[in-house]
C-alpha cells in the first residue's frame, strides 16, 4: 500500500480523449495481448463521458465472518482509508471477484471520490445506494447496483498492489481508458507505444470510412494491402502531417 501514483503526461491524456477502446483492444492485440478488456465493467449510467487515468488499486477477497463486518469500515486498512489516499486524476479499478450480491461502494463513498477529483471507478462488482451514486455525477464502470453492503459478501484487503479485475491482470499505474463500450487497461510499461500506434490507427480507420462512403470495396481496404497504403500516404502528404 505504498505504491505511488504516477502522473499522466498531458499529451497521452489529449490524445486519448480522441481514441476509441475498440481501437486500443485492436492496437494491444497486435502486440499480443488478449486480456485487456475489463469484463463486466459497464457505464453505470451511458453517455457518462470518457475516463482516462492511472490505476489505483483495490482488493477484496470472500467475505469471512469475523472480519467482514459493519465495523470494519473504521479499521486503518478500509475502503475509507483507501480512498483518503487516492490521487486527483486517478481511476479506482476495483477487484470484487464477479460479485454481484454485495455492493462495493455505496453514494457517500463515492460523493467523497469525487471531491477528491478521483477520475472514475471501475470494476467487476456492483455498487450500492444507485441512485446515490449517479448523483454524485463521479464516472462509474460496473455490474450495476444492489442493496446489500460490502461485508455482505466480501471483505477488503488492501489498496495499490496487483489485482485481478473482470479476468485483467491490473498493476497500479497502468492506464484505463473507459467509454460507453467500457474499460481497457494498457500497461504502463507498453504506454507510449501503444499510444502512438493507436493514434495512427484512428486516424487510417477514419480515412478508410471515407473511402467506403465513396463507395470503395472491401477487399485491399480493410484491411488495407500494399496498394491501399499507399495512397494512404500520399493523402497524408497531402495534410502535410507525413
Amino acid at each position: 500500500m505504498s505504491v505511488d501514483v504516477l502522473s499522466l503526461p498531458p499529451a497521452v491524456q489529449s490524445a486519448l480523449q480522441h481514441v476509441t477502446t475498440a481501437t486500443l483492444t485492436t492496437v494491444l492485440l497486435k502486440k499480443g495481448l488478449r486480456k485487456v478488456w475489463l469484463a463486466g465493467s459497464r457505464p453505470l449510467r451511458p453517455g457518462q463521458g470518457r475516463v482516462i487515468g492511472r490505476a489505483f488499486t483495490l482488493r477484496f477477497v470472500p467475505a469471512r465472518e469475523d472480519l467482514a463486518t459493519p465495523a470494519s469500515w473504521a479499521n486503518p486498512i478500509s475502503t475509507r482509508a483507501a480512498i483518503e489516499a487516492m490521487p486527483a486524476g486517478c481511476v479506482a479499478v476495483v477487484d470484487a471477484m464477479g460479485v454481484t450480491d454485495a455492493g462495493i461502494f455505496g453514494d457517500i463513498l463515492c460523493a467523497r471520490m469525487r471531491k477528491r477529483d478521483v477520475a472514475g471507478l471501475v470494476s467487476d462488482g456492483v455498487v450500492r445506494d444507485g441512485a446515490g451514486v449517479l448523483s454524485t455525477g463521479l464516472p462509474v464502470w460496473c455490474q450495476g447496483s444492489v442493496a446489500p453492503a460490502s461485508v455482505a459478501g466480501l471483505t477488503f484487503v488492501g489498496w495499490q498492489e496487483p489485482v485481478a479485475c473482470g479476468g485483467v491482470a491490473v498493476f497500479p499505474n497502468d492506464v484505463v481508458v473507459a467509454d460507453d463500450d467500457g474499460a481497457v487497461l494498457i500497461p504502463a510499461d507498453l504506454l507510449d507505444d501503444v499510444v502512438g500506434a493507436a493514434v495512427e490507427q484512428e486516424l487510417l480507420e477514419g480515412w478508410i470510412m471515407q473511402e467506403v462512403e465513396r463507395g470503395v470495396a472491401l477487399p485491399g481496404l480493410y484491411p488495407a494491402n500494399e496498394a491501399t497504403m499507399a495512397r494512404y500516404q500520399a493523402w497524408r502528404r497531402t495534410r502535410g502531417d507525413a
